[in-house]
């Protein structure tokens, strides 16, 4: 697997990124879900620079321009509910992309340091050699993101497969290198070091979904 691992290199992203993780930004989730929706546009023109292009002839009111344009079938999924701003980011740069969604939770069962990934309500259009840009913000386990892609299958087979996060753990992303064909790309803003023993991604930011859309009750 190809990884891109933004924070390698000094940009404006790395302020986004400080502010998503800094406890006092966080109390405001208007000002969260922006940046990471920046962040995802900042991953989605990095990505742009990997896909296919074509040379196309405009015409413009003085003439014409030779220019090349991109020239892929994308389909853009996300994990419900944490991966809507990253979401609308990516969107906002592919803005001719499908789009499809699908949730993922964990479920814990007897013991509450353990779980396993659900996944139930999921909406796609065909994946048929199209390029798939699968996107969720926290790549912790990378168990979401594993059982988000295998849900996929029975929509067919896409050229290409594009993975996105904003943060995520080591292990992880040694995770799905392991479950992803060579083929496919990571686009990630940073990658930390550990996981805690209940699976959450160290230091992290916390509850994505949470600080994104306020609080919700557990069952």
């Amino acid at each position: 697997m190809k990884i891109y691992n933004l924070a390698k290199e000094n940009s404006i992203l790395n302020s986004f990124v400080s502010e998503i993780r800094d406890v006092k930004i966080q109390k405001d989730s208007m000002r969260f879900r922006r940046n990471i929706e920046r962040i995802g546009e900042i991953l989605g023109y990095e990505m742009s620079k990997s896909l296919q292009y074509n040379a196309s002839t405009i015409e413009t009111p003085l003439g014409n321009c030779k220019i090349n344009v991109m020239n892929n079938d994308i389909v853009l999924c996300s994990i419900l509910r944490a991966g809507v701003p990253l979401h609308n980011g990516l969107l906002n740069y592919f803005d001719a992309a499908e789009n499809a969604f699908i949730s993922a939770y964990r479920h814990h069962k007897d013991d509450p340091d353990s779980f396993e990934i659900i996944v139930e309500y999921l909406a796609c259009p065909s994946l048929e050699n199209k390029t798939l840009i699968l996107a969720d913000p926290m790549l912790a386990t990378g168990q979401s993101m594993l059982a988000t892609f295998e849900a996929l299958k029975p929509f067919g087979k896409p050229k290409n497969v594009h993975l996105v996060s904003v943060i995520g753990a080591q292990e992880g992303v040694d995770f799905i290198n392991k479950n992803f064909s060579e083929e496919t790309s990571l686009w990630i803003a940073t990658i930390d070091p550990e996981l805690s023993d209940k699976g959450y991604i160290v230091p992290g930011l916390g509850d994505a979904g949470d600080l994104a859309f306020g609080k919700k009750v557990q069952h």
